[in-house]
């Protein structure tokens, strides 16, 4: 089974490539909008030899791991206090989900305002973009935690932050992930997309200065390491949803 999932990966991968290079060798566009990939290969060794690509790699890695963490950390204390009863859900639900469906590139220039055209406001980027669906997914997750756990804590006289240590978070832990996962995703996509709009370092202000002086062929080097980052960023969060999945839950 495992060999044949691996075999219909690469061979995606193989049909994936060949489709391009027909593209980029056919003569159907422009030239150098669809570069050979041999083209983009060579620019790929060269940015990854090169240790100014290193200077914009960290300084987008701060940006979407400050981001993340941030907009994590308050979308799970929001998850738990607007889950944690029926008439706070229902009030913030419109809210919550309105604003999630919007493209959060329209706050940019207001995160702009208030932290400066700096990594700043690409962090608050980060974050706002990974708050919405960490809070969604544990708002939607406090509905699943046992209201016995919870009358038996209150039996203790446990504290509302003791609670929610003992009770909340150990029943959160699979809704809290799936948040996470989606958060990292567009946490990645809104620092990308402000360094693409402000910024003087990041991999999103390389692509762009590339694009801006028809560097095609290094455009798409760098958003193909992009890509390749935010793969093994999102297989590590994986591993990490894994190992807390297997902790096991208080009974």
């Amino acid at each position: 089974m495992a060999a044949r999932v691996l075999a219909i990966r690469l061979a995606t991968l193989l049909a994936l490539w060949v489709v391009w290079e027909a593209a980029a060798r056919s003569g159907l566009f422009y030239e150098g909008i669809i570069p050979s990939s041999f083209l983009v290969l060579r620019s790929m060794v060269k940015h990854v030899a090169d240790p100014v690509f290193y200077a914009h790699m960290v300084r987008t890695l701060y940006e979407v791991v400050a981001g993340f963490g941030l907009g994590t950390v308050i979308g799970l204390a929001g998850g738990i206090v607007v889950g944690a009863n029926r008439f706070s859900d229902e009030a913030a639900a419109p809210y919550l989900h309105g604003l999630a469906s919007t493209p959060k590139i329209v706050f940019l220039p207001i995160l702009m305002l208030l932290f400066g055209a700096g990594p700043g406001s690409k962090v608050g980027m980060g974050a706002f973009s990974a708050f919405f669906p960490v809070v969604i997914a544990v708002a939607a997750g406090m509905s699943q935690v046992s209201p016995v756990h919870v009358k038996v804590a209150k039996g203790f006289n446990a504290s509302f932050l003791q609670i929610v240590r003992k009770v909340y978070l150990p029943s959160l832990v699979a809704p809290m992930i799936t948040g996470m996962r989606l958060g990292l995703g567009v946490a990645i996509i809104g620092v990308l997309l402000a360094e693409i709009k402000f910024s003087d370092r990041g991999l999103g202000h390389l692509a762009i200065q590339h694009y801006n002086f028809f560097r095609v062929a290094d455009m798409y080097a760098v958003l193909l390491l992009t890509f390749a980052l935010a793969v093994l960023a999102n297989a590590l969060m994986g591993r990490i949803g894994k190992a807390l999945l297997r902790r096991p839950v208080p009974a």
